[in-house]
Order: structure tokens, then C-alpha cells, then sequence
């Protein structure tokens, strides 16, 4: 497999404070199926949410987005759903995501 096609994922933190709001009902149960409606048709494969220990300051969510390919991240983040996807981060935190790509070995 080519590093063309290697599975390629986005992984979306979000960093706080024991205080800062972050719902992570809505997160997995409204915000990643949105995310897997809205970007599985361009190559998004899965998504999984991890939460560090509570009432710790510093990453306070990470989500792990599985695409086919560097290509389809590209495509999902042109897509028209994209501006939805965003939008709805507003519904279960203040805090602004980061994302980073990786390749797995």
C-alpha cells in the first residue's frame, strides 16, 4: 500500500480546564454521528472519542477520525456538509478543536 492510500487519520482535541464546558453526551451521541453522516460518503471510515480523566487541566477530548485515504480528507473538508459539522461544535463546548493528520505505520 502507498502512502497515497494508506489509511490516514485526523485526530481533533480539545483543550480546557476542569471548568470548561464540554457535553460529551451530545459529543458522542449527536456530533460524531453527524460527523460519520456527513463525511462517510467522502472516505470517513470511523470515528471514536477518548476523554482523559476528569477534572485535569490540558486535553479534555480527542477524537479519532479514520479515513481511506489522504484524499478523502481532503474531499470531506471541501465538502458542502463541512460548514454543518462545524457549526454544531458551538451545541457541546466554547473551546475551539485542533486538528492533526497522521499516517499509522
Amino acid at each position: 500500500m502507498s502512502a497515497s492510500t494508506a489509511p490516514t487519520l485526523v485526530y481533533v482535541t480539545y483543550q480546557g480546564t476542569p471548568g470548561t464546558r464540554f457535553d460529551r453526551t451530545y459529543y458522542v451521541e449527536r456530533h460524531l454521528p453527524l460527523v460519520m453522516q456527513a463525511w462517510g460518503r467522502y472516505g470517513l471510515e470511523s470515528v471514536a472519542a477518548f476523554f482523559p480523566a476528569e477534572g485535569r487541566e490540558g486535553t479534555i477530548a480527542i477524537c479519532e477520525c479514520r479515513f481511506r485515504d489522504a484524499a478523502a480528507i481532503d474531499a470531506a473538508f471541501a465538502s458542502p456538509q463541512t460548514p454543518a459539522v462545524m457549526a454544531d461544535v458551538a451545541h457541546f463546548t466554547d473551546v475551539a478543536p485542533a486538528q492533526l493528520r497522521a499516517t499509522p505505520l
